[in-house]
């Protein structure tokens, strides 16, 4: 189940039906755990086996006193003091197979759930989000993410600003009368999160100059169209790129090169960039209509595909309402 972006607490509050609950909004790798009796499975995002190396959740899962379950939720890589590594040094340790006990030590990765979807033979994927949340409580409960349940607007406003003190990137708000949609972004769970940020893929790049030369740079960021299934121009950026991102993205986009034309290199749409920005205002200079006002990377996305990056309506609600037309 996928979360639509909301502005803030009130939006959310005024959007969800009936009752809700709040939780953290980790920056982390979303995975999926399926348990029966000592066999232990992990999946990620796109439900690929990662296994082997996440032996640390396996070993979690396995001690929970139920015979067979389904959860949901994310890993995340913790600081000493609690506060969250970057997403990137998450995605460091996320998915390696290789040398996973020396990694282990350096870099250890905690789940935190927020769903259960399946509990020792019975399915309970439609039901409400308030019995999913109780049966995951009465199994994982040292395990669940820190949640409020049907707070007042001002308990929510103080959840979401100890939530951000933390160092995590905002809160979920949950309907508790919702089931669970596979694959659906709805108005049942929304992300409120401090900054704005979009998951865009690159269409195209270009090559840099200065201390970049030799560096692919700039990227040409594209929302996805759900009505043609291609994506949408949305403008440029080269901000926010450590040397490690220009070095690696680099190279995974030389090997989806399709075409050049001058200093462009034109790839294969299929990764995706965690773009933040401070606004969106019309443009007629990109096919979209919109652009992004100080966009800068905030990470790659290898956990998601460009089927799942964010559509060109979910850039254009981010319009002023005077300009949403």
């Amino acid at each position: 189940m996928l979360a639509q972006p909301a502005d803030d607490i009130d939006e959310a509050l005024a959007q969800i039906d009936g009752e809700i609950a709040l939780e953290w909004k980790l920056d982390g790798a979303r995975i999926q755990v399926h348990k029966a009796a000592d066999d232990i499975k992990v999946f990620s995002r796109n439900l690929r086996d990662v296994t082997a190396a996440v032996p640390e959740i396996v070993e979690t899962v396995r001690g929970l006193g139920v015979r067979e379950a389904i959860f949901d939720g994310e890993v995340i890589a913790l600081r000493p003091d609690g506060a969250p590594h970057d997403f990137q040094v998450t995605m460091q340790r996320f998915g390696r197979k290789l040398d996973v006990d020396r990694l282990r030590a350096e870099l250890p990765l905690v789940p935190f759930f927020f769903d259960c979807l399946f509990v020792d033979g019975a399915p309970i994927i439609d039901e409400s989000q308030q019995r999913r949340f109780d049966a995951l409580d009465s199994i994982a409960h040292s395990l669940i993410v820190p949640h409020a349940i049907r707070p007042t607007k001002d308990e929510a406003e103080r959840f979401l600003d100890d939530t951000l003190a933390r160092g995590h990137e905002g809160v979920m708000a949950k309907a508790l009368g919702a089931s669970y949609e596979a694959g659906r972004r709805g108005q049942n769970w929304l992300k409120i999160k401090a900054a704005r940020t979009l998951d865009l893929v690159v269409l195209a790049v270009e090559w840099g100059h200065g201390r970049r030369k030799g560096w692919l740079s700039n990227l040409h960021l594209g929302a996805r169209d759900p009505n043609t299934g291609g994506f949408v121009m949305l403008g440029k950026t080269f901000k926010g790129m450590t040397d490690e991102i220009l070095r690696w993205q680099t190279t995974e986009l030389l090997a989806r090169e399709t075409s050049r034309d001058g200093h462009i290199v034109y790839v294969r749409p299929e990764l995706v960039v965690e773009i933040a920005f401070n606004e969106v205002q019309r443009s007629s200079q990109y096919p979209g209509g919109v652009a992004l006002r100080f966009a800068r990377v905030k990470g790659y996305r290898p956990d998601k595909n460009a089927a799942e990056a964010d559509t060109i309506d979910a850039v254009r609600a981010f319009l002023p309402e005077e300009d949403a037309g």
